[in-house]
């Protein structure tokens, strides 16, 4: 059985036991969270909400919080002598897909 959920503004396929990286959440460490939007459930068959399914819930486990790799900007822009870069480490939330309520 698997679900498609939405969270951060993205879209994320999970199954049973699967670890995934959301955006952050602002839960601490081993506390459970439920993800209320549900898009689609499948399994035997496939069960489509509009836009959500009803009564359809995902429950996780907040493994960490932490920081992913730095990204570096760099802007340039020639014969001006104009150049700047600029760090971004985007924040996340690890959490470990523990039941799937449909």
């Amino acid at each position: 059985m698997y679900a498609i959920i939405a969270t951060g503004g993205k879209q994320y396929k999970v199954a049973e036991g699967d670890v995934i990286r959301v955006e952050k959440l602002g839960v601490a460490a081993g506390e459970a969270y439920t993800f209320d939007q549900v898009l689609a459930v499948g399994g035997e068959e496939l069960t489509v909400g509009c836009p959500t399914v009803a009564g359809a819930s995902v429950s996780a486990t907040v493994m960490e919080e932490g920081r992913g790799k730095k990204v570096i900007v760099y802007k340039y822009k020639r014969k001006t002598g104009y150049h700047k870069k600029n760090g971004h480490r985007q924040t996340y939330t690890q959490v470990k897909i523990e039941k799937i309520n449909a």
